[in-house]
């Protein structure tokens, strides 16, 4: 049987992607605000870093931890700044950009069920599901940066939304260990949450005081954040494993 070349969901993963959608935001912020280069250039620079970084991934013939994380961060990077350019640059604002990326993931888990009649983690395993996968993650992750964006600026902060986000997968939770929703449904929208989640957090540490945040500088913010993530990696057990859902999901 074919192994998976995603990692076994369990406590750690969660922890690692929390951590991977917090430096995405912040050093997205670092490339297109600190660095001055704009949501447009700062987008296709880590749009074409997540392609290289994908290529290689779907090209493994095996599990990966850390070039696995590599792709969820390049992905992260992405959404951040792609989000950004969604929301500001194109005039649609947060709800127009988040009604955007929605309606954008919502085609590409249609695209991948009617090709594959599944869009559980457990089918990851070949390079045509793996290439639905990653689509479906990068506009999760510019999707949940939106939502994160939205929520800090409509009147709860940084703190508030972060409060929101984490309440909400609290529920999801709950929902998992005491409901039989679908096992693959409940992952797709922690994973979502995750990164609005992650968007807060990061925002509240690299604003500026005057808005809310901590200013911490997002260089160093990123640097910090990525060494935590590191030592998680290779603390928390990293291997191929059992998904939530199924194949029928």
């Amino acid at each position: 049987m074919t192994k998976s070349k995603v990692p076994e969901v369990v406590l750690g993963f969660w922890v690692i992607k929390i951590l991977a959608t917090t430096l995405g935001e912040t050093a997205g912020d670092e490339l297109s605000m600190s660095l001055n280069l704009g949501y447009a250039v700062s987008s296709f620079i880590f749009i074409a870093i997540f392609l290289v970084a994908v290529a290689a991934q779907i090209r493994a013939k095996a599990f990966h931890p850390f070039l696995y994380w590599i792709v969820i961060v390049a992905t992260t990077t992405a959404g951040t700044t792609m989000a950004d350019f969604a929301d500001r640059s194109l005039g649609i604002g947060y709800p127009g950009g988040t009604i955007l990326l929605f309606a954008l993931l919502m085609a590409s888990l249609a695209t991948w069920y009617r090709v594959a009649g599944s869009i559980s983690v457990d089918t990851v395993s070949t390079p045509r599901i793996e290439m639905f996968y990653w689509v479906s993650i990068l506009f999760s992750q510019t999707l949940g940066t939106a939502l994160g964006d939205w929520m800090a600026d409509s009147g709860p902060g940084y703190e508030g939304g972060a409060l929101v986000f984490s309440a909400a997968l609290a529920v999801i939770v709950a929902l998992y260990y005491f409901t039989h929703l679908s096992r693959t449904e409940l992952f797709w929208a922690a994973f979502i949450l995750t990164r609005p989640l992650g968007a807060t957090v990061g925002d509240f540490l690299d604003k500026p005081v005057a808005d809310g945040g901590l200013a911490v500088s997002r260089l160093y913010a990123s640097l910090l954040i990525a060494a935590v993530m590191i030592v998680c990696i290779l603390v928390f057990p990293q291997r191929a494993g059992r998904h939530p859902g199924s194949a029928s999901s």
